[in-house]
């Protein structure tokens, strides 16, 4: 098979524990795109925290893009414009908030490159610090949010935060698109709206078959890109239930797992 595409997963798939890529997996990357493959980036990161990175590895240069929140929103590199964008109604957003407070869990959304919540939380410290967006702790959460948004989390310590996730998707499963990023991180985005959805419209838009497309990642938000994608792809550290469904897994991404994707499927002679 002949790929055209890989699109990966950031924190924990492609980025190491120093939220860095390795030399090795930029040494491979680079090659890739020299090569003709678009490589692109997907996340349930807002937008603005994954253009340092599309600059560091030189996405425009190569007319590559940008998958964020989830797939909400379809950036292309080189022009930086938004292709496709999917949001929440405030609405929803505060539907979200009012089953959060029922369910004692911290809640934020995005507005302006800004990270909204009426609260702080360990929790919501990581995704600042992921991000790097600035924080804004609001009074009244609802009175802030008076627009439309891509996405909002919910916030809480892990195992309770799967209990959450039961209750979310039993009440509103139907409503819209729920997901677990990371293990503390539960992120809600319009219905139909999913990395594998992005990556197939974005298959589509480049003409680029489904099946010439790989896909990596290591947790719950990234089964709709593993399942959709040609061959899917789990780093050594991804979730056991991601490793169970993946095509292949290939080694952790302190480990150069980046590179032996690369090298296994886009310059081994089958």
């Amino acid at each position: 098979m002949k790929y055209k595409m890989i699109v990966t997963d950031l924190d924990d798939t492609l980025l190491n524990s120093k939220k860095q890529v390795s030399p090795i997996d930029k040494e491979a990357i680079m090659k890739a795109q020299k090569a003709g493959i678009k490589f692109i980036l997907a996340s349930g990161r807002p937008t603005f925290a994954m253009k340092e990175l599309a600059q560091e590895l030189k996405l425009a240069d190569y007319g590559s893009y940008i998958l964020s929140f989830n797939g909400s929103i379809i950036t292309e590199c080189s022009t930086g414009k938004n292709i496709t964008e999917e949001s929440l109604t405030k609405e929803d957003i505060h539907l979200m908030y009012d089953f959060s407070k029922k369910h004692n869990t911290h809640i934020l959304t995005y507005i302006n490159d800004e990270i909204i919540s009426e609260t702080n939380s360990e929790y919501i410290d990581v995704e600042v610090n992921l991000t790097k967006m600035n924080h804004r702790k609001v009074e009244d959460f609802k009175k802030t949010v008076d627009r439309d948004a891509v996405k909002c989390m919910l916030l809480e310590e892990p195992s309770y935060l799967k209990k959450v996730e039961e209750e979310l998707k039993k009440e509103y499963g139907n409503k819209y698109s729920i997901a677990i990023s990371k293990p503390f991180f539960l992120e809600v985005t319009k219905l139909g709206v999913d990395k594998g959805t992005a990556v197939k419209k974005l298959a589509d838009i480049l003409g680029i078959k489904i099946e010439e497309v790989i896909a990596a990642g290591d947790s719950f938000n990234d089964l709709p890109m593993l399942k959709a994608a040609g061959t899917s792809i789990a780093v050594a550290n991804a979730q056991p239930e991601i490793k169970e469904i993946v095509d292949f897994v290939v080694s952790s991404n302190d480990e150069g797992g980046m590179a032996e994707l690369i090298n296994k499927f886009i310059f081994t002679k089958n």
